[in-house]
């Protein structure tokens, strides 16, 4: 098969979940640039999910824009249909969508629990489990990649760092590498490849609060090792090569892009 340097992901089909927005924006925008064609998910209002795909179309991509509560199975079936109709199968899955409700634990409502879990985690798991159907059903493509289908999964450093008034945040995110491993392991020897990316703190809007003001930057610098707080592109890039065939051997691991977080920098002074 030949290999496209420029660009690795030529003639693929992606669907990257949450994606009017932040992070997932980015990576649809990188894979875009990286030759996919992608469906921009949204939940609700359209609006920004149409900016992205006009950006990529500006920038001489291909790209629609989908609708589906990811947490809702109907709905995430009828998502996966309209790409299917749409460009005739599936190669690229990135479960990027996810909520937070912050909350102390004695605080935290049932309903609180529940709305993170089931975006979060529940709806990762109706995502990948719907593109495994299309790659079984597609079979394989080798003009267009090694493996039959990649997924990947957005986690977070919380999968590791345990963080106070966010337990239904951390459970999510440690349930959602569980699941990864567990995908990995099922499919892969369907030539289906599954990862997860887990970032650290990420300039975006959700997140404002964290880094707009000089001090609170300078706050969040004190968690990150490598000085600087990270920027989605720090993400997308990550994604494009996960998803590419240069990671053709690579499959249920985990990639932190946290500019070394886990490397829990308030021991650097003898703990």
């Amino acid at each position: 098969m030949a290999h496209d340097t420029a660009k690795p992901l030529r003639g693929q089909r992606a669907i990257v979940t949450g994606s009017g927005s932040g992070i997932g924006a980015e990576i649809a925008n990188g894979l875009a640039a990286a030759g996919a064609r992608v469906a921009v998910n949204y939940p609700g209002e359209r609006a920004a999910a149409d900016a992205v795909v006009a950006a990529i179309v500006a920038g001489g991509g291909e790209a629609i824009a989908v609708q589906a509560d990811i947490s809702r199975e109907t709905e995430v079936e009828r998502m996966f249909a309209e790409v299917v109709a749409a460009w005739g199968s599936l190669d690229i899955l990135v479960n990027n969508a996810g909520i937070q409700r912050d909350a102390a634990l004695v605080d935290m409502t049932a309903e609180q629990w529940d709305a993170v879990i089931d975006v979060n985690l529940r709806g990762q798991f109706l995502c990948s489990r719907a593109a495994a159907r299309e790659f079984l059903r597609r079979g394989p493509d080798p003009g267009l990649s090694s493996a039959l289908g990649k997924i990947v999964c957005i986690s977070s450093v919380h999968d590791v760092i345990p963080w106070a008034g966010h337990a239904n945040y951390a459970a999510s995110k440690g349930g959602i590498t569980m699941l990864m491993k567990t995908m990995a392991q099922e499919l892969a020897a369907q030539r289906i490849r599954v990862n997860a990316i887990s970032p650290g703190a990420i300039r975006t809007e959700i997140n404002r609060s964290a880094w707009e003001t000089p001090a609170a930057a300078a706050a969040l610098r004190n968690l990150i090792p490598y000085g600087r707080i990270g920027d989605p592109t720090d993400i997308a890039k990550a994604a494009v090569w996960l998803v590419s065939d240069d990671a053709d051997y690579v499959t249920g691991t985990t990639l932190y892009v946290d500019g070394g977080m886990l490397l829990y920098p308030g021991f650097r002074e003898g703990g």
